[in-house]
């Protein structure tokens, strides 16, 4: 891990490291429990209105959406409407099972950690009048060599399902549980796929562009009229197809977050915070509890990128005992993290734009992204 960390470093003081030109975006803002610390922001949220950036404007920020969906379940738990230890097929009114390990019980602590043994050959997309059991019935769906608990293996269809089963077990779409039990809790305006965010703030958001300069994501200034979510298989934007505790995709639990770098400091100050209220101490304690941790053989930890994960959220725990919680987000052209070190009280959120999708990831910490 101190060789990626040191890889990041050079990555992110080199001028080529990337294709970034000036109009990239680049945001670093650092935060403290209960203040925002310093910024740097720089480039064009908006290439052709020469629209710049800014800590308010919001941005698809990929897997960091796991983070508050984690976050979301805990709320859920301490209200005694989830359980982390049920088998999550008792939630859905459909039967979710292992193929090749079907006594095992697949449950919210297995999906949120990545060791439920879903993996995502089959894909994590599905129409908006789709269901998701269809897609999970298809064997290239599960890692025929692993049962569920066994064996880590980061897969983002985990979260379509815990959506899912987040929907059937309240009887409220996603998108709105988000909302109500995060967002609205912690003054945040943010939202996933753009559902339930204000209107017009599609519009300032920032928009994900390729190395080349073509657009990647999110240009609503463009194409107003672009659908906030998946579409139906005729092709309709019509959330009345959308049937909640069996779709779990449309709202891209697994990446589609919308949320501006002041919205994830505040995000990262209730890490902070132990909760800061949001949570009981108990379901936050288990929220950033390693439910995994790396022991050379117990998962697929892609070359040293993942070592120990909580319940949606990333640990890094470093050889002189500092520990980093968070996760990072990278897609479209984006590489972003959120992190704090709680012993230190200190945050910081990173986002930048541009880059080539094989362009080195990592935990990004002191070097970012």
């Amino acid at each position: 891990m101190t060789v990626v960390v040191a890889l990041m470093v050079l990555l992110w003081l080199s001028p080529h490291a990337s294709a970034q030109t000036d109009d990239n975006v680049r945001i670093e803002l650092t935060f403290t429990a209960d203040q925002l610390d310093r910024s740097k922001v720089s480039g064009l949220a908006h290439r052709p209105s020469m629209r710049e950036a800014t800590l308010d404007n919001p941005v698809r920020v990929a897997s960091i959406s796991k983070l508050a969906v984690g976050v979301a379940v805990m709320r859920l738990v301490d209200k005694e409407a989830l359980d982390l230890d049920r088998d999550v097929s008792l939630y859905l009114g459909w039967r979710l099972v292992h193929p090749q390990f079907p006594t095992q019980k697949i449950t919210l602590r297995l999906l949120l950690s990545h060791q439920s043994g879903l993996k995502d050959d089959a894909g994590y997309f599905i129409p908006l009048d789709a269901n998701l059991a269809d897609l999970l019935a298809k064997p290239e769906a599960w890692d025929a060599g692993h049962a569920p608990g066994a064996y880590f293996r980061y897969a983002n269809v985990n979260y379509p399902v815990v959506a899912a089963v987040m929907e059937a077990a309240t009887g409220r779409r996603f998108d709105r549980i988000m909302i109500e039990e995060v967002f609205e809790p912690l003054s945040i305006p943010a939202c996933y796929n753009w559902s339930g965010c204000k209107d017009g703030a599609a519009k300032d958001a920032i928009t994900l562009y390729r190395p080349d300069g073509s657009v990647a994501r999110d240009d609503w200034v463009k194409d107003p009229d672009l659908c906030a979510y998946m579409v139906a298989s005729d092709g309709r934007c019509d959330l009345d197809l959308y049937r909640p505790g069996l779709n779990g995709s449309a709202f891209a639990p697994q990446g589609g977050m919308r949320i501006s770098a002041g919205g994830l400091a505040r995000l990262g100050q209730m890490l902070l915070n132990g909760g800061d209220g949001l949570l009981t101490p108990l379901s936050f304690a288990e929220l950033i509890r390693a439910q995994w941790r790396f022991d050379g053989r117990n998962g697929d930890d892609d070359k040293g990128y993942f070592t120990a994960l909580g319940l949606g959220v990333q640990r890094i725990e470093q050889p002189d005992g500092t520990v980093w919680i968070g996760h990072p987000g990278e897609a479209y052209g984006l590489r972003a993290g959120l992190w704090v070190d709680r012993a230190s009280g200190r945050g910081v959120v990173r986002i930048s734009t541009g880059h080539a999708e094989d362009y080195p990831i990592g935990h990004c910490l002191d070097a970012c992204p």
